[in-house]
């Protein structure tokens, strides 16, 4: 598995998921629970998204779309 994603939030990591999910990439959400944690915690890069090393490729480009404003995932991206 490679780490494909840290995100500044639960919030962004879930919309990720989602996106990558959409497209056909099963993802792993780690940190989900350290949000408890803020305050003794750093507040940003608790959680991050991971997928299988053959959808890497694919999960990094879904994720650079949404990086750059354009969070509309082509289906046909994660086949």
């Amino acid at each position: 598995m490679q780490r494909i994603f840290e995100a500044n939030d639960i919030l962004e990591a879930s919309i990720v998921k989602g996106l990558l999910e959409q497209c056909g990439i099963k993802t792993a959400l780690n940190g989900y629970y350290l949000q408890g944690g803020i305050g003794e915690l750093p507040i940003s890069g608790l959680a991050s998204l991971w997928v299988e090393d053959e959808d890497a490729a694919a999960a990094r480009r879904i994720v650079e779309d949404y990086l750059s404003g354009n969070s509309q995932a082509d289906s046909s991206s994660g086949e």
